[in-house]
């Protein structure tokens, strides 16, 4: 099996694959710290790099992330090893580029669902450029943590979406693409943090207790 870090949940109820976004790895903040938050909620989740980001923290040089089809091979391998190791459900997500690919790839594992934080439903800038397609048709359960200022997708600009009903989506106020909101807005990151994992985890345990 591929490097991994993995978080034990104490009283675990279910496995979480964790996909890193496309600029920073498994081990950068938001990464460690959602991880945590989710493992103190009985969710273990298990981090890894997929290969091109093996590649940087290798080598010390910044590189492109791999085309979406080695992205998604790589990350359906990995679900397979990791669903033979555990009795536990198993779910699959990822930050931004990484939720994005386990949506993907969902239909394709035997993950009950997928959590996603940050998804980039389009280049910032570039709204008519959507990222959605595979989403109108989702027949397994997706749950989205979305700030409501993403420049990657607004809560405006999504609540217009035709996405499957099986795709529920939870908004952070006044939240960026990685949660994060203004200091004048009253809401801390911290505090977006919490809300996010605690969502996710009410996710992963509706769908566990079905």
């Amino acid at each position: 099996m591929s490097d991994m870090i993995t978080d034990r949940a104490e009283h675990e109820v279910a496995v979480l694959i964790l996909a890193h976004g496309a600029g920073a790895g498994m081990q950068s903040p938001f990464m460690a710290d959602m991880a945590a938050l989710l493992a103190a909620q009985g969710i273990t989740v298990a981090r890894f790099d997929f290969p091109y980001m093996q590649t940087i923290a290798e080598t010390g040089k910044r590189r492109p992330p791999d085309k979406i089809e080695k992205l998604e091979a790589f990350y359906i391998n990995l679900v397979e090893q990791v669903a033979k190791n555990t009795s536990s459900p198993v779910f699959i997500g990822g930050k931004s580029m990484g939720g994005r690919v386990s949506t993907m790839i969902l239909e394709a594992t035997e993950a009950k669902g997928a959590v996603v934080f940050g998804y980039p439903f389009h280049p910032p800038g570039k709204p008519e450029k959507l990222r959605t397609e595979h989403l109108v048709k989702m027949t397994k359960p997706v749950f989205i943590n979305q700030g409501e200022r993403d420049t990657f997708g607004t809560q405006s600009e999504v609540d217009g979406y035709n996405l499957s009903g099986q795709v529920t989506l939870h908004f952070l106020p006044d939240g960026d693409h990685s949660l994060k909101p203004r200091k004048s807005s009253g809401h801390t990151l911290n505090e977006h943090m919490q809300q996010a994992a605690s969502a996710s985890a009410a996710f992963i345990n509706r769908l566990i207790s079905c």
